[in-house]
């Protein structure tokens, strides 16, 4: 049965949905009518059901749109009156703040808790069966933490429960420190770890579930949270004066923390399942094509009608125009200029990354200008099919990679021992290595202080994890987000006027028109020749030879975001609403606090 109640800060949450419909392919699942709640948890069958269900909450479309545009890596590309680029442009107010992530984390914990409860009175029938209920039990603690995380790095001190609302009757709540909910958070993830089993046990078959690897891995990034900086006020006087950017209070604790992140990288790592991928660009030919590898860890499943909730490929690829044979791509985000600019030459993953190109009605590949290049790790042309539909192609999302644990080894070793080992430095050097092609000698010189490597890493998580929505709070909890973002803005006024480390870039690009005429397109970008200057009789010879001419300041030919210049509305308008000490941390909409008494008189303090 499904009983549908209002818990604390949602408007309504399925306590009991237990057939849950999934997006997961490799299951499938009975009726509502088949079980009720005195009969769910009666075997491990049925208690699967309620587990898998459980997944179907832990991902939302905003955390890919709304809440990962705005960064040094990604901006909107919609209009400055549309909700979606007034959160990218850090332009909030009680009516635009996204609440569909807040929502659903809510209701993934809620089902999380009832899961918890309903484990804990099964009695296994065998050894095979004990083991089978402590994994689904690890599943659900590893489960509620993460959900708890993605609303923590938006929302900050939020409410926070463990048990279920059906079992407590109480329907309301009030903000409790972050401090308390991550710790919270990292002794679930522990508890999932002691239960859960190792992916080369085979109990499933699937990144698309928690195994111990990717436990640990989450158990790791929560720990980095936890021990970061985060927008920070008083909880007893919500005082606007109180309100600052700062770790916690406790040093011993943060101190243990960053050991905790690099023990638990150090599992993965010693363990030896996981691995790169020699190819970067495979990686993601892998993702989009539904096929399972030792680098992914964790993903969430995106097959079918059923919850295909992240529409990757969609609003987040690039350009297909409706009459290729592609079908309509159309992004409403794309690469913030200087990005494209922020790679080392010889870096794989900035082809990758960045897609440079649009597909025409006529199947043909345009370049994009600086001002229109799109996403390219979710491109719709390297696929091997339409997918569902043109808004649901069936591309998972990468919830968590192996670079991502060695690059959080590398960070954490350096915060723990205010300078970098042996170790962190190898982990950090075999990411870099990977993204330069396996040749070390690009890389160039990996530095040795505590400042040094700290700014590498947060160089390093720009280039592996573009587009993976994590930019925006990784750069809140290094404490940067400001500077960062006044500093990219700074930079894309200095690409428009093409003046100090812009001033000899192309101001022309020439190329030959191709026409793509299968899926799992092998082209990743287009070859050039670029041109500082160019003489509108040279211009035309090259037009005459068959070569395409692109102004790099100008208009693409699709898909424009229009010409790049200092006064250019995507210039102007970037980051229009930054405000230091204050947009770190989303308010809570009006939404929100009306249907949780316990919140009211809780805003944040500058809103």
């Amino acid at each position: 049965m499904i009983m549908k109640k209002i818990v604390s800060n949602i408007t309504y949450i399925a306590v009991l949905a237990l057939s849950l419909t999934s997006c997961k392919k490799f299951l499938d699942q009975p009726s509502d009518s088949k079980f009720n709640s005195e009969t769910i948890f009666e075997n491990t069958a049925r208690a699967e059901m309620v587990v898998v269900g459980c997944y179907s909450q832990t991902f939302n479309r905003e955390l890919y749109y709304q809440l990962a545009m705005g960064t040094d890596e990604c901006m909107s590309t919609e209009g400055e009156t549309n909700s979606k680029n007034q959160v990218a442009n850090y332009v909030y107010t009680l009516a635009n703040i996204p609440t569909s992530t807040y929502a659903a984390m809510y209701m993934g914990i809620e089902y999380a808790n009832v899961a918890i409860k309903g484990l804990e009175g099964m009695k296994a029938t065998s050894d095979a069966d004990q083991q089978k209920i402590n994994m689904l039990m690890g599943e659900v603690y590893a489960i509620r933490a993460m959900n708890y995380l993605n609303i923590v790095r938006f929302f900050g001190d939020v409410p926070y429960t463990t048990e279920p609302v059906a079992q407590t009757g109480i329907f309301t709540s009030s903000r409790t420190s972050r401090d308390v909910i991550y710790d919270g958070c990292v002794a679930d993830l522990q508890k999932a770890i002691e239960l859960l089993p190792w992916k080369s046990a085979g109990m499933v078959s699937t990144p698309e579930r928690f195994t111990k690897n990717s436990a640990y891995g989450i158990l790791a990034r929560v720990a980095l949270y936890a021990a970061g900086y985060s927008l920070r006020w008083d909880l007893n006087t919500f005082s606007p004066g109180s309100v600052k950017v700062a770790q916690r209070p406790d040093a011993a604790r943060v101190k243990e923390l960053y050991q905790i992140a690099a023990n638990a990288c150090k599992a993965v790592i010693d363990h030896g399942e996981n691995a790169l991928l020699p190819s970067f660009e495979t990686v993601f030919r892998n993702l989009i094509t539904r096929k399972y590898n030792n680098e992914s860890m964790l993903e969430f499943g995106q097959y079918g009608n059923d919850n295909n909730e992240s529409a990757s490929g969609y609003t987040n690829g690039i350009f297909a125009h409706t009459s290729s044979m592609f079908g309509k791509s159309q992004p409403a985000m794309a690469a913030t200029p200087t990005y494209w600019f922020d790679f080392k030459e010889g870096d794989t993953r900035r082809d990758v990354t960045i897609c440079t190109y649009a597909i025409a009605a006529d199947n043909g590949r345009d370049m994009n200008s600086y001002s229109s290049n799109t996403i390219g790790k979710y491109r719709v042309d390297w696929s091997d099919q339409i997918g569902t539909a043109i808004n649901k192609r069936d591309i998972n999302w990468p919830e968590l990679r192996y670079s991502d644990v060695l690059l959080m080894y590398a960070e954490a070793l350096n915060e723990f021992n205010n300078g970098p080992t042996a170790e962190a430095k190898a982990a950090y050097e075999q990411v870099r290595t990977r993204g330069f092609g396996g040749d070390a000698a690009k890389i160039g010189t990996t530095p040795s202080d505590y400042t040094g490597f700290r700014n590498a890493i947060i160089d390093e998580r720009e280039y592996e994890f573009g587009f993976e929505s994590l930019r925006r709070t990784d750069l809140a909890r290094w404490g940067i987000l400001y500077e960062k973002l006044t500093a990219t803005k700074q930079k894309l006024i200095r690409l428009a006027n093409r003046t100090d480390e812009y001033a000899n870039i192309d101001a022309y690009r020439v190329y030959k028109r191709d026409k793509a005429t299968k899926f799992q397109d092998d082209v990743v970008a287009i070859p050039f020749t670029g041109y500082k200057t160019l003489s509108s009789a040279d211009s035309t010879t090259l037009a005459k030879s068959g070569m395409v001419v692109l102004r790099m300041l100008g208009a693409s030919p699709q898909n424009s975001q229009g010409a790049l210049t200092a006064n250019a509305a995507l210039v102007t308008n970037l980051f229009r609403g930054l405000e230091k000490d204050k947009v770190e941390i989303l308010p809570l909409a009006t939404t929100i606090i009306d249907v949780n008494p316990g919140l009211r008189g809780q805003q944040h303090p500058k809103y």
